[in-house]
């Protein structure tokens, strides 16, 4: 549900870029104030997860795909306010590294994904329901974390492409609604697998899990997802509304590596490289400041 280069146009830009921000430096203050910090290990790891997961892409009916969004997975794995920076995080990474998700739409993909996304995943987290109703709770709020994601883009591409939402709105949600179904499912398996494993003091554990899984589904998964086009893209060759103008050139584009052939090949090493980018901008950021003595 990247919304690409050029897709958003007029005043719909720097309005979500300004939302965007504001949610940030909320997200960022309540993070700081926080009691309960997640360990930069566990910050990291969860990041660079989130990164890999979303390079999975699974078929869906109608000759399209969808792939893991993470917002409630990183709300229920970093708690709110860390789980919005990890998001915003990783979508600049896909942005600046592999131009996924363009810089003008920048700020309504973080609207989107990071704000409303872990903001659902915060208000379905409820570990006192035990293991059972957690995992449920959570599944329940990936499928609407993706209708609710849906919904606002068809939003921001009406008021920007000036289409009727009544045209927008049930094409987003009806692909939307198949992709949700596996958001719910690998978000309540990703928590069920990863949450006995973060809960040990063990920090080393809690650092070499997520990193590990990251690494092997970025190496050997990455080139088997679908190669059918997104809910998005699908709704825009519906709809007329292809990408035009000038992109970001990244340096890895479209999860290539330049000069190098052989597609598995390319995009296991581009999707290493993106995994292990995310980990390491997520380790500088959550890393305890030594202060002066």
């Amino acid at each position: 549900m990247h919304i690409p280069d050029s897709m958003l146009q007029g005043a719909i830009c720097p309005v979500t870029l300004a939302l965007g921000a504001a949610g940030l430096t909320t997200a960022l203050v309540a993070a700081t104030r926080s009691t309960d910090k997640p360990s930069a290990a566990r910050f990291a790891g969860v990041a660079a997860l989130i990164f890999a997961g979303q390079m999975m892409n699974f078929a869906i009916p109608g000759a399209t795909s969808g792939h893991l969004l993470g917002g409630v997975l990183a709300a229920a794995l970093l708690g709110t306010p860390f789980g919005v920076l990890a998001m915003a995080l990783v979508l600049a990474v896909q942005a600046l590294l592999f131009g996924d998700g363009g810089l003008l739409a920048f700020g309504a993909n973080v609207c989107n994904m990071a704000l409303l996304g872990v903001g659902i995943g915060g208000l379905f987290r409820r570990p006192q329901l035990g293991k059972a109703g957690q995992a449920a709770l959570l599944a329940a709020g990936g499928w609407l974390s993706v209708m609710v994601a849906a919904l606002a883009t068809s939003i921001e591409l009406t008021v920007s492409a000036n289409l009727f939402f009544s045209s927008v709105a049930p094409a987003m949600l009806s692909n939307h609604a198949w992709i949700g179904l596996g958001e719910g499912i690998i978000t309540a398996a990703a928590w069920l697998a990863l949450m006995p494993v973060l809960k040990e003091s063990n920090r080393i554990q809690a650092l070499v899990a997520p990193l590990l899984i990251a690494c092997c589904a970025a190496l050997w998964l990455s080139p088997l997802a679908s190669s059918l086009p997104d809910g998005l893209e699908r709704v825009a060759e519906q709809l007329q509304l292809s990408p035009t103008g000038a992109v970001w050139l990244a340096p890895l584009a479209d999860y290539r590596i330049p000069g190098l052939t052989g597609e598995a090949l390319t995009t296991s090493l581009a999707g290493l490289a993106g995994t292990l980018a995310t980990f390491a901008c997520a380790w500088l950021l959550r890393r305890p400041r030594r202060t002066a003595a």
